[in-house]
């Protein structure tokens, strides 16, 4: 039978058949390379969306913003911007050098033995010219002084009270609940004593200079009222420290800083609580939130339409 068939019939088989392979062929290829663009399509989505996404740009800008902040912590000002003086540095003022304190840390609480010796020079020098308004006597029980301690040095001094039973004021020992005694009786006395120049209270003074936390610092125009007044020995330490001049400014500093935020060390262990606090309370929220969405998020809502029977 094949052989009543003619050749031109073997010869349409033939490219019929070369025909369908070459398009098999042709269908593999392509389809090869439709997955190999869906999947570099998918994962390039994938970079996309992680790029793009909210918790990227969150975590980015947190990173940047730390970075500054912490380079102007440690120096002070960023390279890049410059600053802009209406004045001329000379008058504005020297920067002093920082100093590395010991309070300045996130965890790190002040040092309890410098504020007694730093009340101390307060108590010896400073005080015979500045008050300390804001500071009672009862501030410095448990931080630099027992309670014992504090009573005597309160009795030392005499307060003003009154009336009494005749109407007439009357002179008591100072009590834990006293503030520290001005060494003027007003302002008026206090210009007078001082060839018109007014002693500030130093109970802010840490925070009204620019700068902070250093004793005398370059003020501006580089003339200031009150003369050098600390020496080597001026001071006698309980603790056998030597009383050199940098010692003395040192300590007198911590306690005029510690003076400026007595709640310096509680706010610090209350914000090491709340921090640990709400992390796991953050924690907590974040697995009940999960566990109690698990199952509506990753539900499976599948709709059969109904049949239509007549047919």
């Amino acid at each position: 039978m094949l052989q009543r068939l003619p050749a031109a019939t073997f010869n349409k088989t033939g490219a019929f058949t070369t025909t369908r392979v070459a398009q098999l062929r042709t269908a593999q290829r392509l389809g090869s390379q439709a997955r190999f663009a869906s999947s570099t399509s998918a994962s390039s989505n994938a970079f996309q969306s992680l790029v793009y996404s909210r918790a990227t740009l969150a975590s980015a800008t947190l990173l940047a913003t730390g970075s500054i902040a912490w380079y102007t912590h440690l120096y002070g000002t960023l390279p890049f911007v410059g600053e802009v003086h209406a004045s001329s540095p000379g008058e504005v003022g020297l920067h002093p050098a920082s100093y590395p304190w010991s309070h300045k840390g996130w965890f790190d609480s002040f040092d309890h033995a410098s504020i007694r010796r730093g009340y101390l020079v307060y108590k010896e020098v400073c005080a015979a010219c500045h008050s300390l308004d804001r500071i009672a006597w009862r501030n410095l029980v448990g931080v630099s002084h027992t309670a014992d301690e504090v009573k005597v040095m309160a009795e030392e001094v005499e307060y003003t009270d009154g009336p009494n039973d005749q109407g007439e004021m009357f002179q008591r020992p100072g009590k834990l609940s006293d503030y520290m005694p001005p060494p003027y009786p007003n302002e008026e006395a206090a210009r007078a004593s001082n060839q018109g120049a007014l002693p500030p209270d130093l109970s802010l003074i840490i925070k009204a200079r620019h700068g902070g936390m250093n004793y005398n610092p370059y003020f501006p125009g580089g003339a200031i009222s009150m003369p050098r007044v600390l020496f080597d020995g001026l001071v006698e330490y309980d603790d056998g420290t030597p009383a050199t001049s940098s010692q003395m400014a040192k300590d007198v500093t911590t306690f005029l800083s510690w003076a400026a935020e007595p709640e310096h060390d509680e706010r610090k262990k209350i914000g090491i609580k709340a921090v640990i606090l709400f992390s796991v309370l953050t924690a907590v929220s974040i697995y009940v939130k999960r566990f109690k969405w698990a199952v509506i998020k990753n539900r499976k809502i599948v709709y059969n339409p109904p049949v239509d029977k007549t047919h």
